[in-house]
């Protein structure tokens, strides 16, 4: 039988390198499995440098290094700015590549022209994605020391109103963490069905070379 796809024996000189935020990472691999993506090689950074944002454009520039010298011609950033302040970009002009345009992994999922459209309605919102919903007593009560001090739930929170669940995917399990999450939090709670916004055709667009299927 033929294969089903036909990148995916391609070598690693015509693959897309996606260097890519541990939090999205679930969400890239179901994205290139629901479009036949085989020339894309994912590597994550840790999740938790959403916590330390000062240490992300120093992992990417590594990581496009060490890439360049796995024999990656064609490489990717899964990342927005995330906090890194412009220093991302400027990673990403040193090696000339691109990244994932907006602000923040909330914004490309809702989508960032209708984020920049509505972004002043989102001051007060703290944003629940697929990731934090599956992940919150790891990645959110403990780093912020909540389990055992619930008082700095007023300090962290304090000037929030709503929790903002952008689901990625229809899950009942994971609306009910997100509500869990609200409710801890003392916010009110919101669904907004995104999909994958504009990770999708962002991973769409990465280069394929012409003479890269052997």
């Amino acid at each position: 039988m033929p294969n089903k796809n036909p990148l995916e024996n391609i070598s690693e000189k015509a693959k897309t390198r996606v260097i890519a935020c541990g939090m999205i990472a679930r969400e890239i691999l179901d994205v290139c499995e629901m479009n036949g993506f085989g020339h894309v090689s994912l590597t994550c950074l840790p999740a938790d440098y959403h916590h330390k944002p000062q240490l992300i454009a120093p992992a990417i520039d590594e990581a496009i290094i060490k890439a360049r010298s796995e024999g990656y011609d064609n490489i990717f950033i899964g990342y927005a700015d995330c906090g890194t302040g412009g220093q991302l970009d400027k990673i990403c002009q040193k090696h000339g590549v691109e990244r994932i345009e907006g602000p923040h992994c909330f914004s490309f999922y809702i989508g960032n022209q209708s984020f920049d459209k509505t972004s002043d309605d989102y001051t007060t919102t703290f944003f629940i994605t697929d990731f934090l919903a599956r992940h919150y007593e790891n990645f959110l009560l403990k780093p912020l020391g909540i389990l055992k001090h619930p008082e700095l739930l007023e300090m962290y929170f304090g000037n929030y109103t709503t929790a903002l669940y952008l689901a990625q995917t229809n899950d009942t399990e994971l609306d009910r963490r997100a509500q869990e999450i609200a409710a801890i939090l003392g916010l009110n709670y919101k669904r907004k069905f995104t999909g994958y916004g504009d990770l999708a055709p962002a991973i769409a667009n990465t280069q394929i070379p012409d003479n890269g299927i052997s």
